[in-house]
């Protein structure tokens, strides 16, 4: 039986996950930050889910948590899932919500992976096959306004995952990566929320000149929760990438994705700026 670690597991491809996992007979070690979540999975699963109380911005928790999975064996997998989207303008953004933003989908994502990393190396000595999955996003390929935070974490995830692939190669511990398009998640809710509040605070002279674009950014928040693919889809392919012989390094979900994939591999990179200058509402060309 595999025991794989799922963070993020209270809602969306996280809870997907889990029931996936769940149902491929694997132990699953599922975070979680509040009391009633861990509950409601135990509810749903049984004995076949561990919850853990974690939130991957608490070193102590996070600590605790390593240590009580090594303490019950080798470990697997490890499924770094936990995320937030915050928007906002960059030029108006305070501070504590772009370090908000890394610490919870950067920063929080090395701190599980070191926490966790001694048993999952006690299961590559037992000669298991072990990985480690980044959700990271197709937000890392290509960046837009108003969600200047978000883009920024995971394009640090693109590099971070790089390094650690090469870095536990030498141990046969595979590092992979997972980017979605737009998932129809909670994520996106919370973040039109946020969106809400925040142009709510802005000053009249950042209302001028972002308020229609952050009322623009919030539409679509709400649009991705409701429209977006279902995250079962996505969870299904975070599975493949768990279970497959020879897993892709890295692996696009979604047909929005593939498309915008495609676009950043094949246009030179002007023209790509001038897309997202575009999408930003800029009425000339960006300058060349």
């Amino acid at each position: 039986m595999r025991s794989v670690v799922v963070t993020g597991a209270s809602t969306g491809i996280g809870r997907e996950l889990v029931a996936g996992l769940v149902r491929s007979r694997a132990r699953v070690w599922a975070t979680v930050r509040r009391t009633e979540d861990a509950e409601s999975l135990r509810a749903e699963h049984g004995d076949a889910v561990e919850p853990v109380l974690m939130d991957v911005t608490d070193e102590a928790s996070v600590r605790a948590a390593g240590e009580r999975v090594g303490a019950a064996g080798p470990l697997d997998a490890l499924v770094n899932n936990a995320g937030v989207a915050l928007p906002g303008p960059l030029e108006h953004l305070p501070l504590d919500v772009l370090r908000r933003q890394l610490e919870v989908n950067l920063v929080g994502q090395l701190a599980v992976t070191q926490a966790m990393l001694p048993a999952l190396r006690a299961g590559r000595e037992r000669g298991r096959d072990v990985r480690i999955v980044m959700i990271g996003s197709i937000g890392g390929r290509i960046a837009g306004p108003m969600l200047g935070p978000y883009h920024a974490a995971k394009f640090g995830l693109v590099g971070l995952t790089g390094s650690l692939r090469a870095e536990l190669a030498p141990w046969g511990i595979r590092v992979l990566l997972v980017e979605p398009g737009v998932i129809a998640t909670p994520i996106w809710g919370r973040g039109a929320a946020d969106g809400r509040a925040m142009a709510a605070g802005m000053s009249p002279q950042a209302q001028a000149h972002y308020g229609a674009r952050m009322d623009a950014a919030v539409a679509g928040a709400a649009r991705s929760a409701a429209t977006g693919l279902p995250a079962d889809r996505a969870a299904a392919a975070v599975l493949r990438a768990l279970t497959e012989r020879h897993p892709r390094p890295r692996r696009v979900v979604g047909r929005d994705a593939l498309v915008v994939a495609a676009v950043v591999r094949l246009l030179p990179d002007r023209a790509v700026y001038r897309l997202a200058a575009h999408q930003a509402g800029r009425r000339r060309p960006a300058p060349s």
